[in-house]
This record gives structure tokens, sequence and C-alpha cells, in this order.
């Protein structure tokens, strides 16, 4: 049976093209687990995303508390538990001027939050290593929340904190029976 020689990665060879062994990927390849983003790093690419980009995931209970939790990780030390700006580094003054999500004038969508996290903004670096991309939007409904209690406006993404009892059709029949004094248990546990 014949094996194939193993070569290095990255080992010269005269038998390869430029006389090297790793090639570059196809043109148009994706990386696993890379998905691709149709806006460019520009004042017009973030424009475009803030008008047209809209967050594909659902609105669950589990998706908000968990933008909650990594908006605590990630975002809170500087934009503040509330998104005020106000968050740990701007007290101590390491980080100077970050913006209210309520400042008058600010265009925030949920198209340029997502897009901000991809490629930061100002001061601000992309988060593109930290988190995936479904954290991005989860992050992203949570600002989204912040910016609207900020305003005082009702919660764009909101649950019943207490989940609802499941209904029976013959309330009657589900309810269990008290035990009487007469009755006893049809099996003992013995140790």
């Amino acid at each position: 049976m014949y094996e194939s020689v193993g070569y290095e990665a990255y080992s010269e060879g005269e038998i390869f093209l430029n006389n090297q062994s790793a090639k570059i990927p196809a043109e148009g390849s994706i990386p696993r687990g890379f998905a691709p983003y149709d806006y460019e790093d520009t004042p017009e690419g973030k424009a475009l995303a803030t008008a047209e980009l809209k967050n594909p995931i659902p609105a669950t209970e589990e998706n908000l508390a968990k933008g909650k939790e990594l908006y605590g990780y990630f975002c809170a030390v500087c934009h503040g538990d509330k998104g005020d700006g106000q968050g740990i580094l701007a007290q101590r003054e390491k980080f100077l001027g970050i913006p209210s999500y309520a400042d008058p004038g600010r265009n925030i969508t949920e198209g340029s939050i997502y897009h901000v996290q991809m490629y930061g903004l100002n001061a601000m670096g992309s988060y593109t290593a930290q988190t995936n991309e479904e954290e991005r939007w989860q992050i992203t409904m949570h600002v989204e929340n912040l910016k609207a209690e900020l305003e005082g406006r009702p919660l764009k993404y909101s649950f019943s904190e207490e989940a609802e009892a499941p209904e029976f059709e013959n309330e009657e029949e589900t309810e269990m029976e008290e035990p009487t004094e007469d009755q006893t248990p049809s099996e003992t546990i013995e140790d």
C-alpha cells in the first residue's frame, strides 16, 4: 500500500508552486464558524447598518438574560450598568466622555449597536474576538432596553417575571386529595 509523504506546514519544497507547502485558501472560501458581515468599517457602512440591519434572533427570556449577563462582562465597565456612561472606568476617570445611550441626537438602532460591536467606534474597540454573532445580538437586545429605560419609554423586549401556571380543563380532577387519619402508606421504606 502506498503512503503519501507528510509535509510540514510552511516547509519549502521544490514540487510545490512558489516552493511552499502551505497554500493560500481558495478565493471566496469562508472559515468554519465565521459569518460574513456585509457592512464596511466606514461612516457610510455604519449609516447603512443603522438603517438596514435587523436582529435575526428571537426575543426570548433566555436571550435577554444572556444579553444582560454579557453586557455586565464586556460593556458595563465603561457604559455603566444602566447605560448612562458612568461605568467604573468613567468614575475613575480612566476614560472620559463615554456618552449615555439616551443622549439627545444619538441615532441608536439595533443595526448601529451591532455595527459598533463589530468594528468599534472612537475609543471603543471591536468585540468580535470576545463574542460570537449570537452573543452580539443578545447584547444588542439589552442595550435597546437600557436606552428605553433611560428615555422613560416602555422596554422594547420584556417578559413577565412570574411564569404562568398551566391551566387544566377540569381543576377538580387535578387536585390531590388530603390523606385521612385512617389511611396508611402502601409501602414503607426501611433503612
